[in-house]
């Protein structure tokens, strides 16, 4: 959609509208003037305020001349900014004010020292504002006349490849390539290491698949990667390929990244494109683009231009089909803006109060009756003749379970005699009748719920799938056939009975164990009893590769399968030493394709590639889909 609408764009209003080359700021500056200031709207990875002073320095205004104020907005610095506009309109001064959406209430008086200083101020004051733009719609608070008067400014970050490996380029010039004595080293480094600040930058697109958390990755940490590496090669007669490294990817880049998968992601990276065979011109950045040879400044803009091979997402060592989900999102966050956009009729057909009452009434009866009674958690107790680890947790999911429903129930009952006015709408009823009408589950159930991605059908029938599993495994406490590993609320809480009981039966120590899961060639129907020890557990999909049954080993997706099935995965505790390590990818477990928080697990999963290949694609294990 996104590339359809650009095209449409392109023929319809001209290509000039489609082709992103940054505005030389000096041409902006032109317009503007003491009632206009000038808007930039942040985006991440960009600094604009950086063009601002450079031509500050031209026209003599800096901070040494005191005709140049910065204030970054915050609590308390509201008092700074209004003393620097006013002794700036009376004396002609440029005034920065840096991330004004940090302080919703002030930005009425705002508004009005702008128009106040707008008609009788110096000819040469100049406000520069900035401010990020807010995801929601609820977020929109700069006021009108202050969006209204301004030039408004957007730099994007570069997209693509292509732009972002010329824009790493572009942060040094010819006499940075000559300034090392061993210029063959030097420059084969410098052109990774741009490569690899193009590649952790851009992966961001992918949304958790490229990283689990979004890094603040910046110019700053390659150009001071770069120093570091000049350094290093001066004073050392072998390259330091190690130090390097870890300089680079624990600390430069590393500083910024704060779980321990995409740590391991970043350390894998450097490996790749940092090491002794890069001297020997076997080393490949992506498939189809060796690093290039020794070439001057210029040359290698031009190798770029000639030998990178077309965006996708191969280039980052992602499968194909990571793209799929990411344009998807692009084109429904499009049409989202667009329909955001619409101007609203008065209230007539659909969104009329009558057929959303009648709608919500619907939903709500039909889940009143479906739901089933709590557990009765006394009666439970009675049954359980030993608290063994997994009786314990199936009582913790129970009661977990009763929890959530009893809330349920509770909030709909309540809403019900809302919506026949004997009681009065109170605002949790009101967001309960929005969520329902909007198909989303309402927050004060999925607080007290496990994490899930679903909307709110889908959502309740899940429920329903997972309270019947927990009725089959309670009526008589013996370990179900083969588990369904999602329908926990914690599942870490199942894999660590499953170490509980093996350390019971050997008598070992707990702290010296670890899971082992073989991954069987059955899907769960072919199980009709639990194994002697350890569990069957089924329901888990496989992101960024796929399972090949036959062979025993994780193999490249098929195009467009984006979450294969996997099969039933044999799950038994082992003493750590008899771990196997040879040929396996730690292959970390999480309960949605949100990753990050929902981290459960890691599972050895066998590999005849190198293990490398699946971290750099992002290959994980999911819960639920």
């Amino acid at each position: 959609m996104t590339y359809a609408v650009r095209d449409f764009v392109e023929e319809k209003l001209g290509s000039k509208y489609v082709m992103s080359r940054s505005v030389d700021f000096a041409a902006s500056f032109e317009e503007s003037g003491a009632a206009t200031p000038m808007f930039f709207i942040l985006s991440p990875g960009v600094d604009p305020l950086k063009d601002v002073e450079k031509h500050g320095r031209k026209l003599g205004y800096t901070f040494d001349n005191r005709n140049f104020h910065n204030v970054s907005l915050g609590q308390g610095q509201e008092v700074v900014a209004e003393k620097a506009l006013d002794q700036a309109a009376r004396e002609g001064h440029w005034v920065i004010l840096q991330n004004i959406h940090l302080v919703a209430k002030w930005l009425g008086t705002l508004e009005k020292k702008l128009e106040q200083h707008g008609d009788v101020s110096s000819p040469d004051f100049r406000v520069f504002i900035s401010a990020e733009p807010s995801s929601s719609p609820e977020g929109h608070i700069i006021p009108q006349g202050i969006l209204e008067n301004s030039i408004k400014i957007t730099n994007e970050p570069p997209l693509g490849m292509h732009a972002n490996l010329h824009k790493a380029l572009d942060n040094f010039n010819q006499d940075t390539l000559e300034m090392c004595a061993r210029e063959n080293e030097f420059k084969g480094i410098l052109f990774a290491l741009c490569y690899f600040h193009a590649v952790v930058a851009e992966r961001r697109k992918f949304g958790p698949q490229g990283w689990n958390r979004s890094y603040p990755f910046n110019t700053g940490d390659l150009t001071i990667s770069v120093n570091v590496l000049y350094n290093y090669l001066e004073a050392n007669s072998k390259v330091p390929y190690d130090d390097l490294r870890y300089l680079f990817g624990e600390i430069m880049y590393g500083g910024h990244i704060t779980d321990d998968w995409d740590r391991r992601l970043c350390r894998t990276y450097l490996e790749e494109f940092i090491k002794p065979e890069m001297m020997e011109g076997e080393l490949y950045l992506a498939p189809g683009f060796p690093l290039p040879g020794n070439m001057d400044y210029n040359g290698y803009h031009q190798y770029i231009d000639e030998a990178l091979p077309a965006e996708s997402p191969y280039l980052y060592g992602l499968h194909t089909n990571a793209e799929i989900g990411f344009l998807t999102q692009t084109s429904e966050k499009l049409f989202r803006t667009v329909l955001e956009m619409q101007p609203r009729d008065g209230g007539s057909g659909e969104g009329s109060g009558t057929s959303r009452d009648e709608k919500v009434k619907t939903v709500l009866d039909e889940f009143l009756e479906k739901l089933p009674e709590e557990f009765n958690m006394t009666e439970l107790m009675g049954k359980v003749e030993e608290r063994s680890p997994y009786v314990v947790v199936a009582l913790q999911e129970c009661e977990r379970m009763n929890v959530l429903t009893r809330e349920i129930k509770r909030s709909l009952k309540e809403l019900n005699l809302g919506l026949k006015g004997e009681l009065t709408m109170t605002s949790d009823m009101e967001n309960l009748q929005n969520a329902i009408h909007l198909e989303q589950v309402p927050d004060s159930w999925s607080k007290r719920a496990y994490a899930s991605t679903c909307g709110l059908t889908l959502w309740f029938t899940d429920l329903l799938c997972r309270i019947r599993e927990l009725e089959s495994w309670t009526s008589d406490f013996g370990l179900p056939s083969a588990v369904w590993l999602a329908g926990f609320f914690n599942p870490q809480s199942f894999l660590t009975a499953i170490m509980q009981s093996t350390a019971r039966r050997n008598e070992w120590p707990l702290d010296k164990m670890s899971l082992q899961c073989d991954v069987t060639k059955k899907s769960r129907e072919e199980f009709s009893s639990p194994p002697r020890e350890g569990a069957y557990v089924h329901g888990l999909f496989m992101e960024g590769a796929r399972w090949d049954t036959q062979a025993g080993v994780i193999v490249d997706a098929r195009l467009k399968e984006l979450t294969p099935a996997m099969p039933v995965i044999f799950i038994k505790a082992v003493p750590v030493d008899k771990q196997e390590v040879r040929n396996v990818y730690q292959c970390p477990v999480y309960k949605t394709r949100q990753r990050g928080p929902t981290y459960v697990w890691t599972f050895n999963l066998k590999t005849k590639e190198n293990s490398s290949k699946w971290t750099l694609a992002g290959v994980a294990l999911l819960l639920q889909i």
